[in-house]
């Protein structure tokens, strides 16, 4: 390898060049006064820390890499999807939206990049959806208990899941004529694939989940009449009324709001934009808007747009049938410089190239409006944004007041809560407070989820609605609702994986870890998943060779390519990049039977476990009578599964 090729490839090292002192040196030595033997510790992983829906992605990565095996006669794929949506019914959709802040938490990065868990997680969506895999029956028996869902989003059909897999029976509400929210209305359909939506959500209906459609709260059915009926209530409607530009006089025909833009063009009502399209926002959903404005483009001498009669529902058209139309010149408006954007890079990169003007640093003072009081133009600013805490300040420059002329303005800045026939709920800021268990402060049997508590990601709506659903089967058996976990995501359970091989563990007996000569305990291991993420400097990160990431194909389009394109522009991985993407998985917190530890100990201390008694996890162990604390086990594990506790 040549000298700059090293320097390009060669990421990692844990000592400089020159530098010959070995750190474990001075712990030998004082071995006979800190005493310490290596103790297997089970850590929760920065992805799955990071991940709002809690998925054990360790652990399907792991299956994919071949290192779970999974049941006789299952395929790996399935029995990873099964792992993968214990916690999310949806993958197919979240690997092809989600921001995937689990990729940015992933201690591969100090290596050379994050590993691709949400190519995996597209991947393993679209086997099931291409298999015809179905959510097993619930294993409980049937509860007689009823719980109602408001709202068909993604909290509450995540609660639906969960709920319909613990035995209770369910039904959801939802004013739209589909389930979805916004993950149907809020999103466009070359993202989101309506074949692929309807297919996750059919699995969840395929439980006995009961929907009724068309129907508003306060209007079709009231409160009361709900509570009447059911043991527990969910309230899961997202916040889908947007936010209307916080500047004096901005109401126009031609001024709208993002939510509203894109549920008329998901709907198959919005036909054209107009030539000049100003979108303010600066996060994803702003970046929807333009492109999807981009994509329609606009009629020489159409009057009015079509967002004003699409939105006002008097429009019908097939979007199929637009590609002859010109382009519609769209900018996009940021108080924060694009570096400092909350939008997903990838899709900032995407717009940027479709043709879209993105310009950072402005924030709007004003509509500018004809006499007819149709908007002619925006007025912006330039001005300097930040945080202060949660705060938002917003610092204008003086003198730099200007138009940027526009036929439709779309803001972009918000979401905010419909409370019609739900006004008890408003806890007077438009949103609806809750404890760590999204249950309601004196409102026992009801919980809450998704954008009512906090506008935020879709799969931070699916964690909350697996969460409430955890609280609501806890309330509907009377049972006290625990203190949720300090780091609240499913985990590996090794005791699980043991029962499983037929191996069994002598819970009465105490300890049931602590000891490496007997058959009743689990050696020196400890589940501290639910309390520590383990960071990069417990790894051993010398042990990783530089590995490019598999990428997924992504259908870049320029200005004139992207107009009238409705296709599907993220590709999925191939089985065998799917392989390869999850065996760089560091497996961070847990053993991946490397061998170092048992290679490099000096005394043969550290052991393989009898194949006949181990399963993930379970790998090795100590025999302590030959322990001399030397802390090299610790120092080579790749993983950080081994901590230097024992003697303390």
């Amino acid at each position: 390898m040549s000298a700059s090729t090293q320097e390009t490839k060669l990421t990692f090292r844990r000592y400089k060049d020159g530098n010959t002192r070995v750190k474990s040196h001075d712990r030998i030595f004082q071995a006979g006064y800190s005493y310490k033997c290596p103790t297997y510790i089970q850590s929760t992983p920065p992805c799955q820390g990071s991940c709002p829906a809690g998925e054990d992605i360790r652990r399907y990565l792991q299956i994919a890499r071949g290192m779970e095996k999974p049941p006789v006669g299952m395929p790996w794929q399935e029995y990873a999807w099964r792992v993968l949506t214990e916690a999310n019914p949806f993958p197919s959709v979240m690997g092809r939206v989600c921001p995937a802040p689990c990729e940015t938490g992933c201690n591969r990065n100090e290596v050379e990049d994050h590993v691709g868990i949400n190519s995996v997680e597209h991947f393993l969506g679209e086997y099931a959806i291409a298999n015809n895999l179905k959510f097993n029956k619930p294993s409980v028996a049937f509860s007689g208990k009823k719980v109602a869902l408001i709202g068909g989003g993604p909290a509450s059909l995540s609660c639906a899941y969960q709920l319909a897999l613990k035995g209770h029976s369910v039904t959801v509400f939802d004013e739209h004529e589909f389930l979805g929210g916004m993950m149907r209305y809020g999103i466009p359909g070359f993202r989101t694939p309506r074949r692929v939506l309807d297919a996750e959500i059919q699995r969840i209906l395929d439980l006995g989940v009961e929907a009724k459609l068309n129907c508003h709260i306060g209007k079709d059915i009231t409160l009361e009449q709900i509570r009447k009926d059911y043991d527990a209530v969910f309230l899961g409607m997202g916040a889908q009324a947007g936010r209307a530009l916080p500047t004096p006089d901005s109401e126009a025909p031609n001024v709208v709001t993002a939510t509203a833009f894109l549920r008329a063009f998901n709907d198959g009502r919005l036909q054209h934009v107009g030539k000049r399209v100003v979108v303010v926002g600066g996060g994803d959903t702003s970046i929807d808007v333009a492109t999807v404005a981009r994509r329609l483009g606009h009629i020489e001498h159409a009057k009015p747009t079509d967002a004003e009669s699409a939105i006002a529902g008097r429009m019908a058209h097939d979007v199929a049938d637009i590609s002859a139309k010109q382009g519609a010149d769209v900018i996009l408006t940021s108080v924060f410089n694009i570096d400092k954007m909350q939008a997903n890079k990838h899709e900032i990169e995407q717009a940027l190239a479709e043709g879209i003007a993105i310009r950072g640093g402005l924030v709007p003072i004003g509509v500018v409006k004809d006499a007819n009081g149709r908007a002619t133009a925006l007025r912006v600013a330039e001005c300097e944004a930040k945080f202060v805490g949660p705060k938002l300040e917003i610092k204008q420059k003086e003198g730099s007041a200007h138009d940027i002329p526009a036929d439709l303005i779309v803001s972009a800045i918000g979401q905010a809560v419909d409370f019609t026939g739900l006004e008890e709920f408003d806890n007077g800021r438009g949103a609806i407070s809750s404890d760590k268990n999204y249950q309601l402060a004196g409102k026992p049997g009801t919980f809450a989820g998704g954008d009512v508590i906090r506008p935020h990601l879709l799969t931070t709506a699916i964690g909350h609605g697996a969460i409430a659903a955890e609280g609501i089967d806890r309330f509907l058996a009377g049972e006290e609702l625990d203190k949720r976990p300090k780091i609240d995501v499913h985990t590996f359970d090794m005791m699980r994986k043991m029962a499983e091989k037929g191996l069994t563990v002598n819970e009465t007996h105490e300890p049931i870890r602590g000891t490496c000569n007997s058959d009743v305990a689990v050696h020196n291991f400890d589940n501290r998943s639910s309390r520590y993420v383990i960071p990069h400097d417990e790894l051993f990160l010398g042990h990783f060779a530089y590995t490019a990431r598999k990428q997924r194909n992504i259908i870049t389009l320029d200005e004139k390519t992207a107009l009238g394109n409705f296709e599907e522009r993220l590709h999925p991985l191939n089985e065998a990049d799917a392989i390869a993407e999850a065996k760089r998985c560091m497996s961070c917190g847990m053993c991946f039977e490397c061998d170092n530890c048992v290679v490099y100990c000096p005394q043969t201390a550290v052991f393989r476990v009898p194949k006949s008694k181990t399963s993930l996890g379970r790998y090795v162990d100590t025999d302590y009578d030959k322990c001399i604390g030397c802390h090299i086990c610790k120092d080579v594990c790749p993983t950080g599964y081994i901590q230097m506790g024992l003697g303390e």
